[in-house]
């Protein structure tokens, strides 16, 4: 067969793939149906919908009202590794090169010059069967970091672009390891910035807000220009590999993740403006002192539940932690009013017993010649738990509490556990004669509303989502959570859906791929252009491929022969 004619009937099949794998790569979240849950919760209006805001499509005012006015783009564990992860960096390049340099130029101090001679044959062959192989490492993982930001950035891009978000969040975990040091720290978070998630902002110290009585009103989500910009900033949330659990968690730890990705605790308050008259009429105010109504408010509260739990390495963190906790209990509204909802932002989920999700409830401690402090949890423990469910959100056991117990409408999601989970923690206040006695329970989400627990009366309850990672081991997952307000009950609800982009190796496959494609492409074009110059094509490639066969031939002949 001819060089040229094989080249290009090679083309008639890679191209077309190339074309389609890169199509799909690009736009997986259209191919995938991804798009925010809309009021009707049907994933199907809500894809159409989405279509709408993009080319050649013009979405009307009817479009733009359909829209949930708030849009998280959660993202949980993206989990930039770096130097610390590269052998080269802490074992040096080629060191025994340099070591075998010094015995030569008698640097070095051996009793007998066969001594010497000894320890050169040895770093030789340390070099052929120890640093040529870590540097062929440590390049093959330099180029594995590389390809990794540009695949977290890829999820990030694509879902954004694609699904429009109001928000967006990371959900902790946003570097590898909290015990780098400020150097390396400061170099993931240029990369966290300026390359996986390129275009969006620290969320300043002036719009992180401390809860207060007197606070102000973060922005309006009425869909303005002034409303947009906050997609742009990013709402983090602090890991274990950020700053470390409890036991680990330091103010030196706790500062430079602050100085470079934000406040580990802070408050947000969004209000939806209310434009009717006849609406206006019916909600609390001076002259309405009887109704419960209060202008539609979202309360996002980020909490650094890192140190909730004890033992702590620092008192004077975890008082500032439960500190926040308290001002947002103090600072709330009423739970008998209607119109306001909290979503809490966190790393650690709270407490389920074994069996719930893929992470079962597990704590570990330092040695006491370490301090005894919390070294390691994959849930807050019961007690801690109670403190956002009854305190944040003000539940209780007791039908006769204010609210009736039911608390503060509201929702939580954090990261963590990797593999993702969804939960309803709920208390059965008709559960025995004495509410002490009455003890919080869990099922998964599914499982809960099999049971039509959500909603019954006398059984308060709140969801929690834990947001499957973005890692490629766990899909690339990417969370969308949707939440618009019923002016009929007077009361936010949400929807939740994911949009996984699959292994980084489809990735990686996909330009690799490309790349093979475009190297295909360019050597048929210069064989052509040879060929039509009369330039024998086909003689030296076949003389190569005779010389390879006879070549392998010797090879195994070679082998038979020894056997």
């Amino acid at each position: 067969m001819k060089v040229v004619a094989f080249l290009r009937h090679g083309l008639g099949l890679l191209v077309p793939l190339s074309i389609a794998f890169t199509i799909y790569l690009y736009i997986f979240p259209i191919v995938q149906g991804c798009a925010f849950p809309v009021q009707s919760r049907d994933s199907q209006e809500a894809y159409d919908l989405t279509k709408k805001f993009h080319w050649p499509s013009k979405p009307t005012a009817d479009d733009h009202a359909k829209l949930a006015p708030f849009r998280l783009l959660a993202l949980g564990d993206p989990q930039l590794e770096g130097d610390t992860s590269i052998i080269t960096n802490y074992l040096g390049t080629f060191p025994h090169v340099q070591s075998v340099f010094k015995h030569v130029t008698f640097q070095t101090t051996h009793w007998c010059f066969r001594e010497r001679v000894r320890k050169i044959i040895h770093d030789i062959v340390d070099i052929i069967m120890e640093d040529l192989p870590y540097y062929l490492m440590s390049q093959r993982k330099r180029f594995d970091l590389w390809g990794n930001d540009f695949y977290l950035a890829h999820i990030y891009r694509q879902v954004n672009w694609w699904s429009n978000p109001t928000h967006v969040s990371v959900l902790g975990d946003l570097v590898g390891s909290q015990w780098i040091d400020d150097k390396e720290f400061e170099k993931r978070g240029r990369r966290f910035w300026n390359r996986v998630f390129k275009g969006t902002e620290r969320l300043s110290d002036e719009l992180a807000q401390t809860p207060s009585n007197d606070y102000n009103i973060s922005g309006v989500l009425d869909g303005s220009d002034e409303a947009k910009l906050w997609k742009k900033r990013m709402l983090n949330v602090a890991g274990n590999h950020d700053i470390g659990y409890a036991g680990d968690l330091t103010e030196e730890r706790l500062e430079r993740f602050e100085r470079v990705f934000g406040k580990a605790n802070y408050e947000l308050r969004f209000e939806l403006p209310i434009t009717d008259p006849e609406t206006i009429a019916t909600m609390y105010s001076d002259s309405n002192p009887e109704s419960k109504r209060v202008i539609p408010e979202l309360r996002i509260v980020a909490v650094n539940d890192m140190n909730l739990d004890t033992p702590a390495k620092s008192l004077p963190l975890q008082d500032a932690t439960y500190g926040f906790i308290n001002n947002v209990i103090s600072s709330a509204g009423s739970v008998q009013y209607q119109g306001q909802f909290t979503l809490i932002l966190t790393h650690i989920p709270m407490y389920k017993p074994p069996g719930i999700c893929v992470d079962a409830p597990f704590f570990d401690f330092h040695t006491a010649a370490d301090g005894g402090g919390l070294k390691e949890q994959n849930q807050l423990s019961s007690d801690a738990s109670r403190g956002f469910l009854e305190g944040i959100w003000g539940m209780s056991s007791k039908r006769t509490a204010p609210g009736g117990g039911y608390g503060r409408a509201g929702l939580m999601l954090n990261g963590h556990d990797h593999a993702g989970c969804d939960t309803y923690h709920y208390i059965n206040q008709t559960n025995g004669t004495d509410p002490s006695q009455r003890q919080w329970e869990v099922k998964t989400w599914s499982d809960a509303q099999d049971l039509k627990i959500p909603g019954t009366d006398g059984i308060p309850g709140r969801r929690e989502i834990t947001v499957r990672s973005m890692m490629g081991d766990f899909g690339g997952n990417a969370g969308l959570l949707s939440l618009w307000f019923d002016q009929e009950s007077w009361e936010w609800k949400y929807e939740y859906a994911t949009c996984p982009l699959g292994s980084q190796h489809f990735w990686w496959f996909v330009h690799i791929f490309d790349f093979i494609v475009l190297v295909w492409m360019q050597s048929y074009a210069v064989l052509s252009v040879m060929e039509a110059y009369g330039v024998d094509v086909d003689g030296p490639f076949w003389r190569g491929v005779s010389r390879m066969k006879d070549y392998v031939l010797r090879r195994k002949q070679s082998v038979s022969d020894k056997k």
